[in-house]
């Protein structure tokens, strides 16, 4: 037996032949049985809990979480989510690896990324903050040995899925070292992320994946190896679709020369890629030196995480199975909710009593949804669940329209299994949910499946709902003059047709004309509904899997027709409408704003989201989310989706000169706040002192209530431009009525530097400095100033890891 003491990189890199070096950099890394050196795969998803590998207990979104404002409670996420994996690992750990694809510490520059639930906010500095407390519950506390391997996601400018393989995101420097960089150098410096992956996009024409930024800036700020592995078929995407080299042999052997250590490529198999990567080596492309570099990062990792270690001295081996959704599991998923609801308006509708009778109602009204990384919900409560037996009465619908398809004298028929055929006999019913910019969802009322295209193109009634990789359960109408529609299936790009057997297909030539008959209004039903109740709670919003998920970005900001249709009818028939919007990212909802007496919003909530929705409607909870995102009135707000120049083009809270329709930190309590007596601890500082912020903050209302008190800073003069408000530290605090507290925030100087492109540095210039205390970037309560007298660069180990230095 070989030894296997853990020290052995260096040990094990020199025993390792070149074949099983380079079989090492592929995702499946093979075993090597002569050394004891197990099998390896890195990339186990891991952003809101166990992703793909069976039931998992599910948390909120990641947006969600960081509505909470909570780093103690997103570490504690972050580490039951790691537990589940070692847990899941241990039972199979050829299947499940430690290597975590987690958190997504991308800033959410624009509302309309497919993928914006992934990340935690449009700030950079909260990012990092919120991203590192996931990050190290993911590690876990032992000083050197990991509990699971985070990586942080996507390095480095990717906030568009449109042309995502093959658009730039160009970065003027001020922009690269202010905004894109911080976010993943606050986990690095911080020793709770030990990887990175590389993003499919270009940085200033360069794949991500070749950019010198690899080694030359994030490898810098952490005190360990730093493993980088590639996105899935990215690095083939580099002599393929974005044409930067000539063959993938020069494509793979730059990416390796360029930093990255792992490569995702075709699946299971590594065959490709060590070919490739041989080939290179016998071209003189790379060299073993480099091959060397990039093994000793991954042993580096590996050893960390006990895969070296002898029996017994991994102390996260042993997690027990019955971790995964345990009974503190399934509470902290209902703490988390509950923390991540906002509570966007009220005139003092809510809370709700509970001798109401209460309709919920809406196409998420009893529905959990999941998204494309979540894991598999091992139960769901919904709104409508969540409400049962808290309240006198509660009924629900859809709000969905109910139609019947016609073509010529036939109908679309009923089937429970088998393609839709047209009949003479009854026909089938199909609920209409309306997802945004047209597209539809077709659900057979007999059965509660969903309509797609099998393979064959034939159109079946057997989907549990729109989901998967490439979506085959969406559809189009597109309606003609002579009152007739064409259907048009979006993942094909055809209209169906009626084939020779009379089957539903969209691999017919011939487009058929159906006439769409109404048997329900679903808007006028829920409104009946409403009418009954006391109060009306309709839950709207978007299926994460459509309109704004991985590789399909929004259009717009609106709330679906139907949606907006349905809530206005509600409202006009029982004006006690609570809106509970549940989404992966903002919406302008103006109307909703100026017509109901309440709104709230959460992402989606994971498998105890109706709980935490009804604990915070019934005043069980106080709604102390808050939002991380500006949400605007209209689209004509943002600038172009592929534009990254936040300062140029006064994106995000930091610039944006516009009036929101909801600002960066906005959140109410059912309590009321007062903010009192500002003390700053000095009214002069020097460039990397800290200087400490204090307030009183009492509960001037009638029952408890959770505060976030928010520090900005608004640099007065300039020789360059600067954010009009810039966030520098937060605290939550939760008051009995009556009751107040002294909260003290920190400034660090060293925070303020901007980039000198003259210089290529950071700079803190002689200047005074707002300091600006309040609920939000727009609600400031206590103004205060100190003058910082700058050092012309700033290369403090504190400056460098918040963001200020390198």
């Amino acid at each position: 037996m070989t030894d296997r003491t853990p020290h052995r990189p260096d040990d094990l890199l020199a025993r390792l032949t070149v074949a099983e070096k380079l079989g090492l950099l592929h995702q499946w890394q093979a075993p090597v049985p002569r050394l004891d050196l197990p099998a390896f795969r890195t990339g186990t998803e891991a952003l809101h809990g166990v992703a793909w590998l069976g039931e998992a207990t599910v948390f909120p979104q990641a947006l969600g979480l960081a509505a909470s404002w909570n780093p103690q409670l997103i570490r504690a996420v972050g580490a039951a989510v790691g537990d589940e994996v070692r847990a899941k690992h241990r039972a199979d750990p050829r299947r499940v690896g430690l290597n975590v694809w987690a958190p997504v510490v991308n800033p959410l520059r624009d509302p309309r990324w497919g993928r914006n639930e992934e990340g935690w906010s449009e700030d950079p500095w909260l990012t990092g903050r919120l991203g590192t407390a996931y990050a190290s519950g993911l590690r876990g506390e032992h000083p050197t040995r990991l509990r699971t391997a985070p990586t942080l996601k996507h390095f480095l400018g990717y906030n568009n899925e449109t042309d995502r393989a093959v658009t730039s995101s160009n970065l003027p420097p001020r922009v690269l070292h202010e905004y894109e960089l911080p976010a993943f150098r606050a986990p690095l410096a911080a020793g709770a992320a030990v990887a990175v992956m590389a993003s499919y996009n270009l940085v200033d024409g360069v794949p991500a994946h070749l950019s010198p930024l690899i080694d030359g800036e994030l490898r810098g700020w952490a005190d360990d190896e730093v493993m980088v592995v590639g996105d899935a078929g990215a690095v083939g995407n580099i002599a393929g679709v974005q044409r930067h080299l000539p063959d993938h042999v020069a494509g793979f052997a730059a990416a390796l020369r360029a930093g990255v250590d792992s490569f995702t490529e075709d699946d299971e198999d590594p065959g490709p890629t060590v070919a490739r990567l041989t080939e290179a080596l016998a071209r003189g492309l790379i060299t073993e030196s480099d091959v060397d570099r990039a093994v000793r990062r991954i042993l580096s990792v590996r050893l960390r995480l006990g895969d070296l270690d002898p029996p017994g001295h991994d102390p996260y081996a042993d997690v027990p199975a019955d971790v995964v959704n345990c009974p503190a599991h399934r509470e902290l998923a209902r703490e988390a909710a509950r923390q991540s609801i906002v509570l966007l308006g009220n005139d003092g509708l809510l809370p709700l009593a509970a001798d109401l009778r209460v309709a919920v109602l809406g196409p998420l009204a009893d529905t959990v949804l999941t998204d494309w990384y979540s894991g598999t919900l091992p139960y769901a409560v919904s709104v409508y669940d969540g409400l049962l037996g808290r309240v006198r009465e509660v009924t629900t619908h859809a709000g969905a329209d109910r139609i019947t398809l016609h073509v010529d004298s036939r109908a679309v028929g009923r089937t429970d299994d088998g393609p839709l055929t047209l009949t003479d006999a009854t026909p089938a019913e199909f609920d209409v949910v309306d997802w945004g910019d047209g597209v539809l969802a077709l659900c057979t009322v007999h059965t509660g499946r969903y309509v797609g295209a099998d393979d064959s193109g034939a159109l079946v009634a057997d989907r549990p709902g729109p989901g998967g990789w490439v979506v085959r359960e969406t559809f189009r109408l597109h309606h003609r003059p002579d009152g007739t529609a064409l259907l048009h299936h979006l993942a094909t790009g055809r209209h169906v047709g009626v084939d020779g057997g009379g089957r539903l297909s969209v691999a017919t030539d011939a487009p058929a004309a159906f006439t769409v008959r109404l048997r329900v209004d679903g808007a006028a039903e829920a409104a009946a509904l409403a009418a009954a109740a006391d109060v009306a709670v309709v839950v709207l919003g978007n299926h994460p899997m459509v309109n704004g998920r991985e590789t399909e970005d929004r259009v717009d900001l609106a709330l679906p027709a139907g949606q907006l249709d349905l809530l206005r009818a509600v409202h006009a028939a029982n004006p006690r409408t609570v809106l509970a919007l549940t989404s992966s990212y903002p919406y302008a909802v103006g109307w909703a704003r100026e017509h109901l007496p309440a709104v709230l919003w959460s992402a989606h909530g994971g498998q105890e989201h109706g709980n935490a929705l009804a604990d915070v409607l019934l005043g069980a909870e106080d709604p102390g989310g808050r939002l991380t995102q500006t949400w605007y009135a209209d689209t004509a707000e943002l600038p172009d989706l592929l534009d990254y120049d936040v300062i140029g083009a006064d994106a995000t809270y930091l610039y944006h000169r516009g009036e929101p329709l909801y600002p960066f930190g906005h959140g109410l309590s059912y309590a009321e706040f007062d903010y009192a007596d500002l003390r700053l601890s000095t009214a002069a500082a020097h460039a990397g002192e800290e200087v400490e912020v204090s307030v009183e903050v009492t509960n001037t209302g009638r029952r408890p209530g959770t505060e976030v008190v928010q520090l900005y800073t608004r640099q007065r003069r300039s020789r360059a431009k600067q954010p009009l408000r810039q966030l520098r530290d937060f605290a939550r605090v939760t008051l009995e009525p009556g009751c107040a507290a002294r909260v003290t925030l920190r400034l660090r100087t060293a925070e303020l530097a901007w980039w000198d492109e003259t210089r290529a540095a950071p700079v803190v210039e002689d200047a005074t400095h707002s300091v600006l205390v309040g609920r939000s970037a727009r609600d400031i309560r206590l103004v205060g100033a100190v003058t910082v007298t700058g050092a012309g660069g700033v290369s403090t180990p504190a400056a460098r890891r918040s963001g200020a230095g390198r």
